[in-house]
């Protein structure tokens, strides 16, 4: 019996957002084409735009299935940390470890983000999809720092700014200067800490006076 559009769609979003990853890796967000994408994926136009207008709202797809799975990974490495002494430290360990992989993504989403920036309403939308990274992000360091006492000496949505900045800078570094990829993931270790110290404050003991 043929599977009904609801028990198919999964299946071809993911097929096709699959395939579209691995080609704006490969060859760029310009270079891939639609034709590409469906060809790579077995399926075809109408599957594509039954889910899709264009390649753009495609990529935003991508944009928050990576949120979503790099807040995961750092959601399970804080939580394997337990009462660590420097929990944010022993996050940044795991950070460190996929950094390559991070890298290839920055190249792919500043490429879009360019993009965007001249066309507004691609911008807007990717807006929306970044400040949901911005958020799940501000939670995870809120708690990191609340197990140390702390919490943010500003709102944690611009602490988590600060700290996607700091990063997506290194990753550009790095891009032109590959001899220095380890020493950049060392930096980011080095200086991460103390500018969330900066940053942060001691947190209010609970019954303490107001």
């Amino acid at each position: 019996m043929p599977k009904s559009p609801t028990k198919r769609r999964p299946a071809t979003v993911a097929a096709l957002t699959d395939s579209a990853q691995a080609l704006f890796l490969e060859r760029g967000f310009h270079a891939a084409s639609i034709s590409d994408i469906v060809q790579r994926s077995g399926l075809t136009r109408g599957a594509f735009y039954s889910n899709w207008p264009d390649k753009e709202h495609l990529f935003l797809t991508l944009y928050d299935r990576h949120t979503e799975r790099l807040l995961a990974e750092l959601d399970e490495a804080a939580a394997t940390l337990g009462e660590a002494a420097d929990p944010l430290e022993g996050l940044l360990d795991h950070v460190a470890g996929s950094s390559r992989r991070e890298r290839a993504w920055f190249v792919l989403s500043m490429e879009f983000t360019l993009h965007a920036a001249r066309h507004p309403e691609i911008a807007k939308a990717l807006a929306a999809c970044e400040e949901r990274l911005v958020a799940g992000l501000a939670a995870l360091l809120a708690d990191l720092l609340a197990r140390g006492g702390r919490q943010p000496a500003l709102p944690a949505a611009d602490l988590a700014r600060v700290v996607m900045a700091l990063s997506e800078g290194l990753n550009a570094h790095a891009l032109t200067h590959p001899d220095a990829v380890t020493a950049t993931g060392d930096l980011a270790k080095r200086t991460l800490p103390p500018v969330l110290r900066a940053l942060s404050e001691p947190a209010p003991r609970v019954g303490s006076a107001g």
